[in-house]
């Protein structure tokens, strides 16, 4: 695989918890090379599915959201359309390309359905299943910080970090902001890899 690894930090916004029940409203995806360089950004805000219905407690907790609510409801398009447009975006980047996300089950759960239901297509690197658009693992922002560091939170499954770690992106969940500012967290995440004295891929020599 020639070219350098892109990380896809995404973060999406629904109107419940469950893909089978409730429906995706707005995601966001931030390009962050191997390098820590940022490389392009995919937004879209899609209707909602006709064969969904909002989840009551999940509708209740956006009535106190109404800067998020308009950013993740406004100008909808067809998730067959956007979904197929944004395949082929991710597939314009050559090299490695994994999806990342904070936490991983939840916004990954969301995209795979979505990209299978309206583009054919799959996020796990799972070949002989047909189309996937990522060619290597996903990665969970969350566990990687834990394992960097060692230790875990309670519930949460990470641990606590200085805020500007997010490079001062507010986390306001409008998809855009949140996956920029877990892009910055996973470029930090990357630097303190590489600085590491020990670094894992010493022991593989």
């Amino acid at each position: 695989m020639t070219g350098p690894a892109h990380y896809f930090v995404t973060d999406i916004e629904c109107d419940g918890p469950d893909p089978s029940r409730n429906s995706m409203l707005s995601f966001a995806s931030v390009v962050l090379r191997e390098d820590g360089e940022i490389c392009g950004e995919f937004e879209a805000v899609l209707t909602p599915r006709a064969d969904r219905q909002p989840d009551e407690k999940t509708m209740r907790w956006w009535a106190g959201q109404p800067e998020a609510w308009a950013s993740a409801t406004d100008a909808p398009e067809d998730p067959s359309v956007v979904m197929k447009r944004y395949a082929h975006w991710i597939e314009s980047f050559a090299g490695l390309r994994s999806f990342a996300a904070r936490p991983l089950m939840f916004d990954g759960l969301w995209i795979d359905t979505y990209l299978r239901t309206f583009a054919d297509s799959f996020l796990l690197d799972v070949p002989h299943w047909g189309r996937c658009v990522f060619n290597a693992s996903p990665l969970d922002i969350g566990t990687y910080l834990s394992g960097i560091f060692g230790k875990i939170r309670p519930h949460t499954g990470d641990i606590e970090f200085p805020a500007e770690w997010l490079g001062n992106h507010p986390h306001t969940h409008r998809a855009i902001d949140d996956a920029r500012g877990y892009a910055s967290l996973l470029a930090k995440l990357l630097t303190l890899a590489r600085q590491s004295p020990s670094r894992p891929e010493d022991f593989l020599r």
